[in-house]
């Protein structure tokens, strides 16, 4: 998006980090707004807000680690703010294989395409994702290669895994919308 923070952007008149938390917040006893900069902003939404630990730019695996780091629950539940029409039931979706098998995580499928930063990861995994890092992993797809991974479908919701990567897209959805 040409350098400006895609959370903050709006999409009719509200940031795309309102559209998410909409969602979200419903669904989880915490939220963690993984933010690098314009925390203050950030933090106006209401949620603690928690940077990258990791040294290097390590993408939204560096995000994951944070909120493995300081969250205080067994899951960690994780949505971009780019996808601002999350499925209201997502959470439930994506831990239903959690607490009936051996599962380390679970990430949304729509059709044959993964949505791995859609995702449910539980927190003891955080030292994995540390030695993952350290031999330079950067992609959420390649970390859960490793690990015993569900994919959760989301069919029924397509629609809802769309994302928002470009001032172009972010026009187009807001004339969708209006």
């Amino acid at each position: 998006m040409g350098g400006v923070d895609k959370g903050l952007q709006l999409l009719e008149g509200r940031p795309l980090v309102a559209w998410a938390l909409e969602r979200l917040a419903p669904q989880v006893d915490e939220v963690l707004i993984s933010a690098n900069r314009n925390r203050e902003a950030y933090a106006a939404f209401g949620h603690r807000v928690i940077a990258d630990e990791y040294a290097g730019f390590a993408g939204p695996l560096a995000g994951m680690h944070a909120g493995l780091t300081h969250a205080r629950h067994d899951l960690v539940a994780a949505v971009p703010c780019d996808s601002p029409f999350l499925p209201e039931d997502i959470v439930n979706r994506l831990a239903a294989p959690l607490a009936a098998s051996r599962v380390d995580a679970t990430m949304a499928r729509t059709g044959t395409r993964i949505h791995p930063v859609f995702c449910i990861v539980r927190k003891g995994l955080a030292p994995h994702l540390i030695a993952f890092l350290e031999k330079g992993g950067r992609k959420f797809d390649a970390w859960f290669a490793t690990l015993n991974v569900a994919e959760v479908a989301f069919d029924d919701c397509a629609e809802a895994f769309a994302n928002i990567n470009t001032l172009e897209d972010l026009k187009a959805a807001d004339a969708r919308r209006t």
